[in-house]
């Protein structure tokens, strides 16, 4: 499935449904953060996704980052939360998706990287590397904010 992303765009249409999502910035010993390349729009994007009713929020971060890159996490804190309105994104099934999204910091405990249907490369980039990858702009935030290591989480 297809999607596009939008941000403060008039053209973007309407939300038709409010998801609720976890996000982790995963970063190894080396300092580098682990992204994926998204099957769905083709960007470079924290491993994530939408919350199960089974789930608590860590353990859907931890649960998408297993999912989506084959790794193994342990939650170990609180980067922010990401609720801009004016950010929307349609799928090509005609859901019309606001996202409410918790990002964590998180560490690799374990798991072997792997491919998934939601993923069509995952990589470890060194942040000196982040600036030519095709990555919305929302992504980068979250990224920026965890790097910076901020003493309070971004509340958004």
């Amino acid at each position: 499935m297809a999607r596009t992303e939008y941000y403060d765009d008039p053209d973007a249409p309407e939300p038709n449904s409010l998801v609720v999502a976890a996000s982790a910035v995963v970063i190894d010993d080396q300092g580098r953060v682990l992204l994926q390349r998204r099957s769905d729009s083709g960007l470079w994007a924290l491993p994530g996704g939408g919350m199960e009713m089974t789930d608590s929020l860590p353990g859907a971060a931890v649960r998408e980052v297993k999912e989506e890159t084959g790794l193994d996490v342990e939650i170990t804190g609180l980067v922010g939360t990401y609720t801009d309105p004016k950010h929307v994104i349609a799928y090509s099934d005609g859901e019309v998706r606001r996202q409410f999204n918790v990002c964590f910091r998180a560490r690799l405990v374990g798991g072997t990287p792997a491919l998934s249907d939601e993923s069509l490369e995952v990589r470890w980039v060194a942040p000196a590397d982040l600036g030519p990858l095709d990555m919305h702009h929302t992504q980068r935030l979250r990224l920026r904010h965890a790097l910076e290591e901020r003493r309070a989480p971004y509340l958004g």
